[in-house]
């Protein structure tokens, strides 16, 4: 089971405990986030009736064929994905979220995703 099985446990035991107070209602959806070791995923979900509204990663091939995509960071590639996930939420008249770190530290990816998405026009 090694170390990995507990970092993995850690993160969702500091997950659920975000979760008991962060909640997406339809006027204010919850901005979650996942981070895996390649890639960064974005979704805007309305908890009350379980719905993914928009979602954004970073596999996606309009984003990776993009010039501005190829040969990027990973800090850089959340970003991206951060002001992906803002447009598409803002045509679908989402302006204010309740951001949901997934049990991650509010720091690296996690951080520029956020802060990309507030630049792109996303409140929270």
């Amino acid at each position: 089971m090694g170390k990995t099985n507990s970092l993995y446990v850690a993160r969702k035991r500091r997950h659920a405990r975000v979760r008991k107070h962060v909640n997406g209602t339809p006027e204010r959806p919850r901005l979650n986030v996942f981070r895996s070791l390649k890639h960064i995923y974005a979704q805007v979900i309305d908890d009350t009736q379980g719905v993914t509204l928009v979602a954004a990663s970073s596999i996606e091939p309009e984003l990776r064929e993009s010039a501005d995509f190829k040969g990027k960071s990973p800090l850089e590639k959340a970003e991206a994905v951060g002001k992906l996930v803002a447009e598409r939420a803002q045509e679908k008249d989402i302006k204010k979220v309740v951001f949901d770190r997934g049990g991650y530290k509010y720091h690296g990816r996690i951080k520029a995703l956020a802060e990309s998405s507030r630049e792109a026009g996303l409140e929270f």
